[in-house]
């Protein structure tokens, strides 16, 4: 099986490296050797041991009738998609772990793979190492699955988990991760929730059959999170962990990329650093833990590989995935309940006025009180919540 690369930065060469570490294995369990051929970059690479496979136009892939597989890790939507569809159109199958691309364009690339009788797959968009995709596909097909879970970004648990760990502030645990390289320069998209929320986006579009706008999904990041929070999180036996969450509600889903206090007890209070979680619960399975490194070079990589070994096994031969271009609404968030931990500078007389029942906690910190809600629609706790000065507010978990 001839591969083409497109995108030669820590994933791309992670694939390259994960084929030749695990060559004679990956050969025997694919049925054939499975060899580079290109690799598509705007850079060259001189004094790499691939240099020479280096190519700059995409056509060049498109065009060579050796080439089976794609591998594209370029990230970002475009160009990415129009190099995508080219391959499909092409007859060629891809294996990507842009969460970017499948995000937005999943339901549309899965449908011209099938009418091209090739694949389309993505196991490394969700969880990077973390086996998650093939089992909703495969393994959980028999489930209705009522509710996934996860902590789906390892950025902002490391820095959640420092801050826990260590009583540090926000910038200084940003600061760490950027420098130990966890944290990207510019680390929007993790720390305001954006790419837990595609991933989420993702996981209930192969759940529900439907496409899910990630647009759609009410998403909050960690930046408002202070180590006063992680005080309370303490004296209430919780951890405080960002989660991108999807249940099953009547005939649609809710779903919520927000930070959440845990109790202890919880499947993914354990799951700490860098690494990421996922809980599932079925409606006949129960409850399930995917757990492991969601992100990194090699554990990407290694599930970009398996795509390929998956598809290098069924040459000619379409594995149907139920993703259709038809949208879902979305049930809205304001109708979703939880409870809530809050923290105010108001008085109780106050408090008992806009919420009625609920639970103080004390922390030891002068100036203001904590309290948690009994369990309310998110409508009904803004209209609680403006008639008091809130200084935070995280939701039960």
């Amino acid at each position: 099986m001839k591969i083409a690369v497109m995108g030669y930065g820590t994933i791309g060469s992670g694939v390259v490296d994960v084929l030749r570490i695990n060559r004679d294995k990956i050969a025997q369990r694919a049925g054939e050797p499975i060899e580079v051929k290109y690799i598509l970059d705007l850079r060259d690479f001189p004094g790499d041991p691939m240099e020479n496979y280096i190519v700059h136009d995409y056509q060049t892939i498109v065009n060579d009738p050796e080439i089976g597989i794609v591998v594209e890790t370029m990230g970002g939507v475009e160009p990415a998609y129009t190099f995508v569809k080219a391959m499909l159109e092409a007859d060629k199958q891809v294996a990507t772990s842009n969460k970017n691309l499948v995000a937005a364009k999943g339901a549309e690339l899965i449908k011209i793979a099938r009418e091209h009788n090739v694949n389309f797959q993505f196991e490394a968009s969700v969880g990077g190492g973390i086996p998650i995709i093939r089992p909703l596909n495969k393994c959980l097909t028999a489930d209705e699955i009522e509710e996934i879970t996860g902590i789906l970004n390892g950025t902002t648990n490391y820095m959640l988990t420092k801050m826990a760990d260590e009583g540090a502030d926000f910038d200084a645990v940003l600061k760490d991760a950027q420098a130990k390289g966890y944290a990207e320069k510019d680390p929007t998209a993790d720390i305001e929730g954006h790419d837990p929320c595609r991933k989420i986006a993702i996981l209930t579009s192969l759940v529900c059959g439907q496409q899910v706008d990630f647009e759609d999904i009410h998403c909050e990041g960690i930046t408002s999170i202070t180590p006063e929070d992680f005080k309370y999180a303490e004296v209430m036996n919780r951890s405080i962990k960002l989660l991108a969450s999807s249940r099953k509600a009547g005939g649609s889903y809710s779903c919520m990329v927000a930070p959440f206090m845990i109790d202890s007890n919880h499947p993914l209070s354990g799951v700490n650093g860098v690494f990421n979680g996922i809980f599932v619960h079925g409606n006949v399975l129960g409850d399930a833990m995917f757990y492991g490194s969601g992100a990194g070079k090699l554990p990407t990589a290694s599930a970009v590989v398996a795509d390929i070994v998956d598809m290098t096994k069924h040459k000619n031969t379409n594995i149907y995935i139920d993703w259709k271009p038809e949208k879902l609404e979305l049930v809205d968030y304001k109708d979703s309940r939880n409870r809530f931990f809050v923290r105010t500078v108001s008085d109780k007389e106050s408090i008992a006025g806009a919420f009625g029942t609920v639970s103080y906690v004390d922390a030891g910190i002068a100036g203001e009180i904590g309290f948690t809600t009994e369990e309310m629609t998110e409508a009904e706790f803004e209209k609680a919540a403006a008639q008091i000065e809130v200084r935070n507010r995280i939701r039960l978990g």
